[in-house]
């Protein structure tokens, strides 16, 4: 328990940038957090998605306003695309997590997310709140109301369709709901007994919003400015907010900074109205905290707080640092104040102690990662830069002396080893533990509920002294390296398992074209100093209802491994496969080290962008069976990248020769060579050069090539290059969200549904999230649609698939997410993209290349 109150007290008390970095606060931004004392008011900002969230606003009340502020992202946004890799599910929401964290630290408010997972679009709000489990997510938006204690609750989103999706829509009535279940103690009881009070809001107002075609914004609304100038800043919160909203970039929302007049309008939804002013009838000074009349009038904690503010020198902020200790000194001796305001202002004031000290300190290690039974040396530095009289100690993990006089600027360093617990639990995100139950994630820690990430795994605790005031500082470790390019870099320090076990490829075939069953490669990856010998076993899975069933089937591989040693062995997947008719496999290694043997499951992911720091996770490999039959016709295929997929991988593992092309290759190349040219999700909309090379693509198809254009979208990050097919058609919003929709054969005898692969409805078995999204509309009689779909309650859909015939070859365009389904292993999506780069063309050669 007390390890994580430290860890969300240290939030507040040492500031990260996007690679984990400590940062130092300017006099500019010292005095604006001097401001911020006297204003005791905080405001909630509720809705679905990263990306979701109106950072002007954010801005405004956090910088301008000085509000404690707060975003609550109901997801992860988990379902979404991804505009820079080929991450998705739980790993682009691993990454939209830390894109919301890298927003928050450039527009000054805090980030919350409930257990509910992103598992796409949604038409309706009803499913959403249904495959949520409307309750457990309402308990969790209540817990973070109880424990942030917001006098305004903002929603980005109405409760009905105005919202345009059900995820939007739904988080509007969650968070109407909580707004009124927060304040009943007989709702949610359970969580008084974890540190928190019912707590009523004094309103719940919606932020609404002019998007272009939907505009929900009126004159006779209550509306306020909110496009100011802050100079402490040196910037307008339009600015700031375009700043913070361009680190979503695995969604492409970088977007220009705005400068002026900006206004922000508002409906009421439940509690009083606001008439003037957003705080209407909120108490926002300091006469709200006493718990009796005339406490702060007696404590003077305004008037000292505005004689530092007077007081206060940008060339020597440490001359505050006397009446700041004072005034720490004289709200942690009062047991009048109210407890939650008492405990912001104090860890406010212990981050501008610190800062006007111009004390630095930081414990890294030169090593990325840790296993349990190791030890790894920590280096810890100290530095007085403003010389004032200073004492330094470590009291945790070990007990060190660092100076009874920290000497002006001159670094200290001390260095000591940690050994690691060998039951140190792995830094596995804590959602992620127990993973996902249907669409939201089984969290059982209470208190775990409403944090962005995890605490970190090893934190340094300094006491230091200050004018006879004794702080705690909680340092956590990072990984420090220099990159030639970068410079100093810190990232997170992560503990991983002893073994990291994978597998190549993901997918085998029981009857591809006949052949043979590619064996499987175990990779094993040794990350312990410690091991002795692993011995492997694999299983073979199957689903018998809705139980998974393990039989194993080998146990004979004993390895010696050294810490970063890895091997690599073919397992005989045909002789396995033999045994059961299992649809998976997957690996368990017996590890052995001098002190205990265990049993290990995980492989290791790491991801890594620029923008955000390193996640760590871990996982159970497997590898998906695939017992349909699959025929493939032709060799080479051409692939246009685009905004990041698995599609290459899965031709690949289907035997197909794969090139990647750019636009040299397609201006100057020859492609008559490549049976088919895929475009990767999205590429009309990152690769504005293939306008350039529209007519060579078109000549290709006229000549005999088959050209297959997967999904791109239209709006925000429309299309780069509108020359896409041989004959005009629209690409749209439509999309079938229901993975399990009726298909309907509107041309059965088309090749693409029959060579060289038979379709049938049972190839849309299993299919995941959604069955296609940004379908074709308006388009040429020359196009053939191809199939007809459609969600609950709506019209059918006939632009999934369309084929248009030019020349001697064929063009095609799908929004079916194929993008999903071959990196689930989906059989009869495997068959159908196996008929859509078959050029029709070798049917009548016999499958020989063109």
């Amino acid at each position: 328990m007390k390890k994580l109150l430290v860890s969300l007290l240290f939030l507040g008390i040492c500031l990260i940038t996007k690679g984990q970095s400590p940062v130092s606060l300017s006099s500019s931004e010292i005095l604006l957090r001097l401001k911020k004392l006297n204003v005791l008011g905080s405001v909630l900002y509720i809705a679905a998605h990263p990306d979701d969230e109106n950072t002007r606003l954010l801005a405004y009340l956090a910088n301008e306003r000085l509000y404690r502020t707060g975003y609550l992202s109901l997801t992860r946004g988990d379902g979404g695309q991804n505009l820079i890799g080929d991450e998705q599910g739980i790993e682009l929401g691993l990454i939209r997590t830390q894109e919301l964290l890298a927003a928050r630290r450039i527009d000054g408010a805090e980030q919350f997310f409930s257990r509910a997972y992103d598992f796409g679009f949604s038409k309706r709000t009803e499913e959403a709140l249904e495959k949520w489990n409307r309750e457990l997510i309402l308990s969790d938006v209540v817990w973070v109301i109880r424990k942030f204690q917001p006098d305004v609750i903002i929603t980005r989103f109405p409760e009905d369709s105005r919202a345009g999706h059900g995820h939007h829509s739904a988080s509007a009535v969650l968070a109407h709901e909580a707004f009124v279940a927060a304040a009943d103690p007989n709702r949610f009881p359970d969580q008084l007994k974890k540190g928190v009070e019912p707590w009523q809001a004094k309103r719940i107002l919606w932020n609404t919003f002019n998007f272009g075609s939907a505009n929900t914004q009126s004159d006779d609304q209550f509306k306020i400015n909110v496009g100011g100038y802050n100079s402490l800043l040196g910037k307008g919160y339009g600015e700031i907010a375009a700043e913070s909203r361009s680190q979503h970039k695995s969604q492409g929302f970088g977007v220009a900074a705005q400068r002026g007049e900006a206004w922000e309008y508002f409906v009421p939804v439940a509690g009083a109205a606001p008439e003037k002013d957003l705080m209407d009838g909120v108490d926002n000074s300091w006469g709200r905290t006493t718990a009796s009349f005339g406490v702060s009038d007696r404590l003077q904690i305004p008037e000292r707080i505005e004689r530092l503010i007077t007081a206060f020198s940008f060339e020597h902020p440490e001359k505050s640092v006397d009446d700041l200790v004072k005034l720490y000194q004289v709200i942690s001796g009062s047991n009048e104040l109210s407890p939650y305001w008492k405990t912001q202002k104090l860890r406010e004031l212990q981050v501008l102690i610190q800062a006007c000290s111009g004390l630095f300190f930081e414990a890294t290690t030169d090593v990325p990662y840790v296993t349990g039974g190791d030890a790894f040396t920590v280096n810890v530095s100290l530095i007085n830069r403003n010389g004032l009289p200073v004492s330094g100690k470590i009291i945790y993990p070990w007990e060190h002396l660092i100076s009874n006089a920290v000497p002006g600027n001159r670094q200290l360093n001390y260095s000591e080893k940690i050994s690691v617990p060998a039951d140190m639990p792995l830094s596995q995100p804590y959602w992620l533990k127990k993973g996902l139950n249907g669409a939201h994630y089984e969290v059982d820690d209470q208190r775990l509920i409403g944090m962005p990430e995890n605490p970190p795994a090893f934190e340094i605790t300094m006491a230091i002294t200050i004018d006879n005031q004794e702080f705690l500082f909680y340092v956590p470790v990072r990984y420090k390296y220099t990159d030639p390019v970068q410079g100093e870099v810190h990232q997170p320090l992560s503990v991983v398992p002893a073994l990291s076990l994978t597998e190549l490829p993901k997918h085998i075939f029981t009857r591809l074209n006949n052949q043979p069953v590619s064996p499987v490669k175990l990779n094993v990856t040794a990350f312990s100093s410690a091991l002795q010998k692993v011995k492997t076993q694999y299983f073979q899975y199957e689903y018998k209802g809705k139980n998974l069933i393990k039989n194993p089937v080998l146990t004979d591989n004993t390895l010696t491994l050294g810490k970063n040693d890895r091997v690599s062995y073919p397992l005989e997947t045909e002789a396995i496969l033999g045994k059961t008719q299992g649809n998976r496999l997957r690996f368990l290694a017996d590890q052995h080290t001098s002190n205990r043997e265990s049993s290990q499951k995980f492989a290791v992911r790491r991801i890594e962008y620029a923008h955000i720091p390193a996640i760590t996770y871990f996982y159970q490999d497997e590898v998906k069976v695939i017992r349909e039959e699959i025929v493939t016709a032709g060799k080479n295929i051409g692939y246009v990248a685009g905004a990041g997929d698995k599609v290459p991988e899965a031709l690949q593992e289907m035997g197909y020769t794969l090139t990647f092309l750019n636009q040299q290759d397609i201006a100057d190349g020859n492609l008559d060579g490549f049976d088919a040219i895929v475009m990767g999700v999205r590429a009309y909309n990152v690769n504005s050069w293939l306008d350039n090379v529209y007519e060579k693509l078109m000549n290709y198809v006229k000549q005999g090539g088959n050209l297959v254009v997967q999904y791109n979208t239209v709006g925000f990050s429309g299309l780069r290059s509108n020359k896409i097919g041989p004959f005009p058609f629209d690409i749209t919003r439509g999309r079938v969200t229901d993975e399990n929709a009726a298909v309907h054969f509107l041309q059965p005898q088309d090749p693409v549904l029959n060579w060289p692969n038979k379709i049938t409805s049972s190839d849309f078995d299993g299919w995941i999230q959604e069955r296609g999204i940004y379908f074709a509309a308006n388009f040429d009689n020359k196009y053939k649609s191809i199939l007809s779909m459609k969600d609950p309650g709506e019209g059918a859909q006939q632009g999934s698939l369309i084929v248009g015939n030019y020349g001697k070859g064929r063009f095609i365009y799908t929004g079916l997410v194929f993008f999903r389904q071959l990196p689930a292993g989906i059989g009869g999506a495997y068959r159908l993209f196996a008929n859509l780069v078959a050029n029709p063309n070798l049917q009548k050669t016999n499958g020989r290349t063109r």
